[in-house]
């Protein structure tokens, strides 16, 4: 069993590289490895075998003293602590350029993310198939919200449009909303908003490109 994790806060550091970890866990995995310790885990990363070692904590597992962790159960304790162990399914609002790259991602599938359908304002998107995904009217986000039991959606409006998409969410009995456009969003404290910036991400890459 992974750890219990409703009643606690996890620091978000540590949360982002545990993808990192599976991604090297799984490859090893294909290698036919069966077992691991943190001090490799580390050595490969480029990180230090206390942070990897409290970083797993969180996932409750208990690795073997001079033995190290067994691998698919590293994999399991890690997924289901991320909630990779279950299907999650999802409501993609705005099927421009990066929507529709987003539809397009397989590496959702390995994480059990399901975009179940997507949602658009332009006529000549709605009622069409789009990667697969039923491409339905704004209008109707609430009603497919409540009969597909769908309570997480990906935000790809433009900024303008933003906010006003994030309340219908809200309303519609989103929790948890992963938002691409690249404004800040007003929401209850119920629920949960991970914004994904790429201009803040591309600002560190570029300025460090300045130093060279």
């Amino acid at each position: 069993m992974c750890a219990e994790s409703k009643d606690r806060v996890y620091p978000v550091p540590s949360i982002r590289r545990l993808p990192l970890y599976l991604s090297f866990l799984r490859q090893l995995r294909e290698q036919k490895v069966e077992v691991v310790s943190s001090t490799r885990i580390a050595e490969e990363l480029g990180l230090t075998g206390i942070q990897v070692r409290k970083d797993l904590a969180m996932t409750g597992i208990v690795g073997r003293p001079k033995i190290g962790h067994s691998i698919n159960e590293l994999v399991s304790h890690i997924e289901c602590f991320l909630g990779w162990d279950k299907s999650r399914p999802a409501f993609l609002v705005g099927v421009g350029h990066l929507g529709t790259a987003l539809l397009g991602y397989k590496g959702f599938k390995q994480e059990n993310l399901d975009i179940v359908a997507s949602f658009d304002s332009d006529p000549e998107k709605i009622g069409k198939t789009i990667l697969g995904r039923p491409t339905y009217p704004v209008s109707e986000f609430s009603q497919k919200a409540k009969e597909m039991n769908v309570q997480c959606a990906i935000l790809t409006v433009p900024a303008q449009f933003a906010q006003a998409t994030a309340d219908m969410m809200v309303e519609a009995g989103i929790v948890g909303i992963w938002n691409f456009a690249p404004v800040q969003l007003f929401v209850p404290d119920s629920v949960i908003v991970e914004n994904v910036s790429l201009s803040s991400s591309y600002a560190v890459l570029s300025q460090r490109l300045t130093q060279i």
